[in-house]
């Protein structure tokens, strides 16, 4: 049997080294990046396999680095130096949550502003965000953080809209803002980063290969991707922007297809050819993830949530939800709204003097 043809790079990502993050993070977000196409066929299949990306480790001047629980490093090279990257990841900013980092990291954050203004995708784990809030990239913008950090980041940049309880937000231009919250949100991240750039079976290849739990429910973290990555049609971007705003109504399909100009078979066409999804498939996504949130944070009723994302059946919601997410509604929220009322109620909780 013919060997497989090696598999293209297919983006170029920059994991930023501190000295205020720890090995686990830093380690952890490079290993689960190097091994997405490359360590499910070696383990599973017997086969050689390639990398997906191309992954360097980058700090302010490049020098061997003492990190945060004592580990020393050397990166690949300096920002100056640094080829230039798709995505960059911050694995974490690991402080006091009050600490005033004002001109702290006066490099590093001018580098990843004027990464973002020539198009890179900037993602933060944890708190991570801290430091994307200092490069001023968070203003006026959706974010999370990890909860000890939540009250601190608020304080301090009153300009961004933060939602404690989301595990994962994508915010600004292009979505192209990623932050995951908690304290292994890094292994959020990089599924995530995974499955946008690549695929979600190569996401899902890799949580199964490393024991995720908290993807175990099936595809589901991922369904943001779906609705929030825009394609390079002009057309098609403007209904899929369309559908986030109006993914409520009647008859979507139809009314994206008026939008487009198109005949409805041309427009189906294309719509799957930009976004490799159907367009009733895409606005269910939309939908679904829209109620997850609503699972998550609030308290209404199944039924009442199926009429908010658009559902006038909840019987065809409750199975469409089981059939996509693998998980009932009431499952979904009890396994990931309980996870939050947890982190929201420890982040009550007097801290030890």
């Amino acid at each position: 049997m013919p060997s497989a043809q090696p598999t293209p790079v297919v983006a170029t990502i920059s994991i930023l080294a501190l000295p205020e993050v720890t090995a686990s993070v830093l380690f952890g977000l490079n290993d689960l990046l190097q091994g997405a196409g490359r360590d499910w066929p070696l383990v599973v299949e017997n086969r050689s396999g390639t990398s997906l990306f191309r992954v360097q480790i980058v700090s302010a001047d490049g020098r061997p680095i003492t990190i945060a629980n004592g580990v020393q490093i050397v990166p690949d090279a300096s920002l100056a130096d640094a080829l230039p990257a798709d995505v960059i990841c911050i694995p974490e900013v690991f402080v006091v949550p009050e600490e005033d980092l004002r001109g702290r990291f006066k490099a590093e954050a001018a580098w990843l502003k004027e990464a973002h203004a020539r198009g890179a995708v900037i993602a933060a784990a944890c708190s991570g965000a801290l430091l994307m809030a200092e490069a001023g990239l968070l203003e006026g913008e959706d974010a999370t953080t990890h909860w000890a950090y939540c009250d601190a980041l608020a304080q301090r940049h009153p300009g961004i809209r933060l939602h404690p309880q989301r595990a994962l937000v994508t915010s600004g231009e292009g979505q192209r803002l990623v932050m995951a919250g908690g304290g292994t949100s890094w292994q959020d991240l990089a599924l995530y980063l995974i499955a946008r750039l690549s695929s979600i079976e190569a996401a899902m290849q890799m949580a199964r290969l490393y024991l995720i739990d908290w993807h175990e429910g099936g595809q589901q973290p991922f369904a943001r991707l779906s609705a929030s990555r825009q394609s390079g049609d002009a057309v098609i971007t403007r209904c899929q922007l369309w559908a986030a705003e109006h993914y409520r109504e009647s008859s979507p399909v139809a009314s994206m297809t008026q939008l487009s100009g198109l005949p409805e078979r041309s427009f189906v066409r294309r719509f799957q050819q930009a976004t490799g999804m159907a367009p009733l498939q895409y606005v269910h996504t939309v939908r679904l993830e829209e109620a997850k949130q609503l699972l998550e944070a609030s308290e209404d009723s199944i039924e009442s949530i199926a009429e908010q994302v658009g559902y006038e059946d909840a019987g065809y919601f409750a199975r469409l939800f089981k059939r996509e997410v693998n998980l009932t509604p009431a499952q979904y929220r009890k396994r990931f709204a309980g996870l939050r009322e947890v982190l929201r109620q420890s982040k009550k909780a007097p801290r030890s003097p």
